[in-house]
């Protein structure tokens, strides 16, 4: 009889290690990565589910400090992924970025996911998001970029942390020495690919399609996503680029330099500031005063690089031989990029001979200035061009001019309400088109939306997961976007109140500001 209590004792036991095993296979909250296993949340309304904080990479500290990403160790138990990592190290910057993680840390290489997918059959598309911030300010935990409401269009959106300022882009000659690649400085855009990748392996468990990944950006979000496009490592890990406001094609400062350059100017500051090259100097820096250090410098110094590894060339010199990543493109700008200061005449004359010596004369039918208004006007158009417009454009012309992929254009018209700093009349303003995307108008403090504005961040939400889903945003009951090429007179869909495709009507400018700028930025 004590053997067969036994017996029953053991039995009971095994159903329930079972049952206990079974329930947490069961949750939904709980995902297996490559990892370790981690635990989720629900949305408010537990529509979609969160995973946030998620190590993609080892802590790029101490030793690792200026090497490319690492993997991350694993862990054993379940690992809480309910709130946002740390942002990597930036000053203060822009005053419209509004963060809800713990704060600044070199430990910050992590991401989120956001899903509605009820398990690993769903196989949704998956949108990763690239932030901007000119590559020294910017994190996943901002109200405007969350996830949850674009992810219940029916797609899996995931967004990273990446290095910036001193810390994602710093290149010396120690730095390529010790590098097997003899590479150096774009340390935050290899943070990037190293989580591509990592949602390349991982994402099916969230529901996801390893398959179908759409990787989209704004400001140097764009400018990353670019130059992913153009990287060999980053080949087949994403089929469809969406670019929202810039690209890595220059107009006269925006190009990237090369690592030469960097090495020169990296190397002039270390030794004004600490005294030294030497790594092992450099790296025992605590990262405040490495921060703090880096933020005296007056000149933007710290900026990815022609690193011969991660960009074995330029970007425009990979488009033009086109080694790059044949597909589906959608990019535009905003119409207000370049903001508004009033302008004489006379001081848009002086810019034209500055930047234009001996044509002035085409300058000015392209910008014309008969009255200090119009010059205002032009002004603002030529800040706008020179700082993100024309950049985008030539973006989009070399990836057309491939032949091989439908490219989609757009200009976000509609200036939006409640900024202090900007005429809603003039149209929207660098970085007006986020909330409308993620559907997360109602995060920007201060703003009085209308109909419109809420009409037209639907219509975004279905173009954009529209395109992650089949490469085109055209779908049911939307205005027809077509493609942007010749044959079709180069249309661009103008994104407002009523949305609809034109001819380009400054193809003139850009064809104008390509003459001028294509052999400074490196076509």
């Amino acid at each position: 009889m004590r053997f067969s209590g036994g017996v029953k004792w053991l039995a009971a036991g095994v159903c329930a290690v079972f049952l206990a095993h079974q329930a947490q296979a069961s949750n939904p909250l709980q995902i297996k990565t490559d990892r370790g296993k981690i635990l989720g949340k629900k949305s408010a309304d537990g529509q979609v589910r969160e995973f946030l904080g998620v190590p993609f990479a080892a802590p790029p500290v101490g030793p690792l400090r200026w090497k490319p990403p690492q993997p991350a160790a694993k862990w054993h138990g379940v690992r809480s992924a309910t709130a946002f990592g740390n942002r990597c190290m930036q000053q203060p910057i822009y005053s419209d970025m509004v963060f809800r993680d713990p704060g600044n840390s070199e430990d910050c290489l992590t991401l989120n996911i956001w899903t509605t997918a009820k398990d690993k059959k769903a196989k949704q598309p998956v949108m990763v998001w690239i932030y901007g911030g000119g590559y020294t300010a910017g994190g996943t935990s901002e109200p405007r970029q969350d996830g949850e409401h674009l992810a219940e269009k029916g797609v899996v959106v995931v967004s990273m942390n990446y290095r910036l300022g001193i810390f994602g882009f710093f290149a010396t000659s120690d730095l390529a020495s010790e590098s097997p690649h003899k590479a150096a400085g774009n340390y935050g855009l290899l943070d990037q690919w190293a989580a591509i990748e990592w949602v390349h392996k991982n994402i099916a468990a969230f529901g996801g399609d390893p398959a179908n990944v759409t990787i989209f950006g704004e400001s140097a979000g764009s400018f990353s996503v670019s130059a992913q496009m153009a990287s060999p490592l980053a080949q087949g890990l994403f089929v469809h680029a969406i670019g929202e406001s810039g690209a890595a094609f220059g107009s006269r400062a925006l190009s990237f330099p090369t690592l030469a350059d960097l090495e020169r100017k990296d190397e002039t500051f270390a030794l004004a500031a600490f005294g030294s090259t030497s790594l092992s100097k450099l790296r025992s820096e605590s990262a405040e005063d490495v921060l703090k250090a880096a933020g005296a410098v007056k000149e933007r110094i710290f900026t990815p690089d022609v690193d011969g590894y991660f960009l074995p060339e330029s970007v425009p010199a990979i488009f033009a031989e086109g080694k790059q990543a044949h597909i589906p493109l959608l990019a535009g700008w905003n119409k207000n990029e370049g903001g508004t200061a009033p302008t004489t005449v006379e001081e848009l004359r002086v810019i034209a001979v500055t930047d234009f010596a001996g044509d002035t004369e085409e300058f000015f039918e392209l910008y014309p200035a008969r009255t200090d208004d119009e010059a205002s006007l032009s002004a603002g158009d030529y800040r706008g061009d020179r700082f993100i417009a024309y950049s985008t454009w030539a973006w989009l012309e070399a990836q057309a001019n491939g032949g091989s992929t439908s490219v989609y254009r757009y200009r976000f018209d509609l200036g939006s309400p409640g900024d202090l700093h900007h005429s809603a009349a003039l149209g929207a303003f660098h970085s007006d088109d986020i909330e409308y995307v993620f559907g997360n108008l109602d995060s920007r403090q201060g703003a009085v939306w209308r109909p419109e504005d809420r009409k037209l961040s639907a219509l975004m939400q279905s173009y954009w997961t529209n395109f992650a889903r089949t490469g085109d945003p055209n779908g049911a009951g939307l205005p027809n976007w077509p493609t942007y090429n010749a044959a079709d007179h180069w249309q661009v869909m103008h994104l407002d109140p009523q949305p609809a495709a034109r001819p380009d009507a400054h193809r003139a400018r850009y064809l104008f500001l390509q003459r001028r700028w294509s052999h400074k930025s490196g076509t």
